[in-house]
């Protein structure tokens, strides 16, 4: 299996959202720390995705 930038921008995409997910789960429960974890993630995973682009 290759991992060519189509693949990866797909696999990219779907980790931020999978952390918007866990994000809003997290904030709504309270967890302010989980909640900013997943937010550094998603803007890690938003850069790596702009630098394949």
């Amino acid at each position: 299996m290759e991992l060519n930038s189509r693949r990866l921008q797909s696999m990219y995409a779907l980790g931020i959202l999978l952390n918007a997910v866990a994000l809003v789960a997290s904030a709504t429960s309270g967890e302010l720390l989980y909640a900013g974890t997943f937010g550094l993630i998603m803007c890690y995973l938003g850069l790596r995705l702009w630098m394949i682009a």
